[in-house]
């Protein structure tokens, strides 16, 4: 892929950053206000050999500023490209399913994945999810509801579910 661009802005639990391609598929994304945390995660296959910074990426930007705001659907319609195997794959397409206020365990995560037994696959497509936000990993739980880790934080996923259990 020849080039991406990425923006970053502020939100109410720090700084979010999103890497996009021209035609606004998101590539990755997170909390951090350093985009070579981000670039690592992107595929191989899909990583771009250009990365020009924009202050707007269009509909992503929007998507994040309303979703930060109270429009917990805002990110739903934002195409994403992650590439890896099959399961991992569909388990990122499901993770998308997964309703804002409704958090989901690993175990249901792997059920609805497709695998029941693969909790620990489940929760290595949460690890490995490039596209934070866009694809909700935030929304997985420990069984019993414990918050669990989470890439950008404790305390950031801490906010999220609230921000979505309370909107």
């Amino acid at each position: 892929m020849p080039t991406a661009f990425w923006s970053t802005l502020d939100t109410k639990i720090g700084p979010f950053t999103a890497v996009a391609t021209g035609d606004g598929a998101v590539l990755a994304s997170g909390w951090t206000g350093d985009v070579a945390e981000l670039t690592p995660l992107i595929s191989p296959s899909l990583a771009p050999t250009t990365l020009t910074e924009r202050r707007d990426l269009g509909p992503v930007t929007a998507a994040i500023r309303r979703y930060h705001g109270g429009d917990l659907d805002a990110v739903a319609d934002i195409e994403v490209r992650q590439r890896s195997g099959p399961f991992r794959e569909h388990a990122w397409e499901m993770l998308r399913k997964v309703p804002a206020g409704s958090p989901v365990s690993y175990a249901e995560y792997a059920a609805l994945s497709g695998n029941p037994s693969a909790v620990r696959a489940a929760a290595t497509a949460c690890a490995r999810n490039a596209a934070a936000l866009f694809v909700p990993c935030h929304r997985v739980v420990r069984t019993g509801g414990a918050i669990g880790n989470f890439r950008w934080g404790v305390d950031a996923k801490r906010w999220l579910l609230h921000h979505e259990e309370s909107a």
